[in-house]
């Protein structure tokens, strides 16, 4: 293989056969079971870096099922966005991810910055309630249960949420352990569909882990608990803040 076919191949690795296509990735059916809970302060500020602000001391905790996405197939994750804002604007740094998948794994990390660890997690109904779980290693991570689909939310209301931008960090190494990439990376998500969304009485229990440290954002009051049905297609990033930037 020439040095030009290596540069006009290129995309992610491995080079001859990529753990995942190039996007736009679009999602079907992808739905959601989130519970707002209000955490310690203090963690939070040991967790969310500079220039991003919060206002509360609030964190969302989400299951996801993705039964239909473009490039990465059918798979669940689960994790923690932090509601923040960022020169004025609200928005939502994802701070944790955990998923089942090896793709999106990839991608998320490669291409965005995505905080994305392999685990197990799982959302499904069982009878009257919505149940998430999150599996790491064996060992059971996020346990959250909420009453299915009891109130019926305004949807446009729930769209304009889920316009708001995303924030996550995107580090890669050099080749000798120091950092090649540290920047903060904004996204947003595009062509949203609200199919339904619903609220209803939920719970949230976190056991501590050492790989997986969820617990280290401590529940201490579940604020909302809202389950959402959507389409949509994952924009791709831009860089607002470059870490290493002299």
């Amino acid at each position: 293989m020439k040095i030009d076919d290596v540069v006009r191949n290129a995309f992610a690795m491995p080079l001859t056969s990529p753990s995942y296509p190039p996007g736009p990735y679009r999602f079907v059916n992808r739905e959601y079971m989130i519970i707002t809970y209000r955490t310690d302060p203090e963690a939070l500020r040991r967790v969310v870096p500079e220039p991003l602000q919060f206002d509360e001391p609030l964190v969302k905790y989400e299951f996801i099922r993705m039964p239909d996405s473009t490039g990465f197939g059918d798979y669940t994750e689960s994790g923690q966005v932090i509601p923040v804002t960022y020169e004025g604007v609200h928005g939502g740094y994802v701070h944790s991810m955990y998923l089942n998948d090896d793709a999106p794994i990839a991608g998320g990390r490669e291409i965005w910055g995505f905080p994305k660890k392999l685990a197990e997690p799982s959302l499904h109904a069982v009878k009257d309630a919505l149940v998430g779980t999150l599996d790491y290693g064996g060992q059971r991570v996020a346990t959250a249960t909420m009453g299915f689909k009891h109130r019926a939310l305004d949807t446009a209301k729930i769209l304009e949420s889920l316009k708001q931008p995303n924030f996550m960090l995107k580090i890669i190494p050099h080749v000798d352990c120091t950092p090649r990439i540290c920047e903060l990376v904004r996204y947003y998500l595009e062509d949203l569909t609200v199919k339904g969304a619903w609220e209803g009485p939920g719970a949230l229990a976190l056991f501590p882990h050492a790989l997986a440290p969820v617990a280290d954002l401590p529940v201490l009051e579940v604020k909302s608990a809202v389950h959402i049905l959507s389409d949509l297609t994952l924009g791709l990033g831009e860089v607002v803040h470059d870490y290493l930037a002299k």
